[in-house]
């Protein structure tokens, strides 16, 4: 990767809900992961939301609570990536997440991607 895609590439903010072996791994691609059990473990959705929108970040998460603050709730984020491969072992997991974080980049930003074992949805938000 060169560093101009480097300088291209979105700031990720991990939920608590996210594995640290997947945070580990997206940070060994040269990714920015903030996480929320190193920053503020324990604080809200909403103020997940808030944090990310101060760090410039899109939201990792597995909570599908984020779909309902995002859509019903209309908060404002700079995009959403929920995953739902609860089945999946953790390598499968992080060999996905890795390809769609890095292959679509900056295309996340302000959108609600669900990720999901056999498809990928990215919808627009706001």
């Amino acid at each position: 990767m060169t560093s101009q895609n480097q300088e291209a590439l979105l700031s990720i903010l991990a939920d608590e809900s996210v594995d640290f072996r997947i945070i580990r791994a997206l940070r060994k691609q040269q990714l920015e992961v903030f996480s929320i059990t190193e920053l503020n473990s324990g604080i809200t959705d909403q103020e997940v939301i808030d944090l990310a929108n101060r760090l410039d970040s899109i939201i990792l998460t597995e909570d599908t609570d984020f779909g309902e603050l995002t859509y019903r709730l209309k908060k404002v984020n700079n995009g959403i990536v929920l995953y739902r491969l609860s089945g999946e072992d953790i390598s499968a997991k992080i060999e996905l997440l890795t390809k769609v974080i890095l292959d679509l980049n900056i295309e996340l930003r302000n959108k609600f991607t669900v990720i999901t074992p056999t498809k990928i949805r990215i919808r627009e938000v706001g």
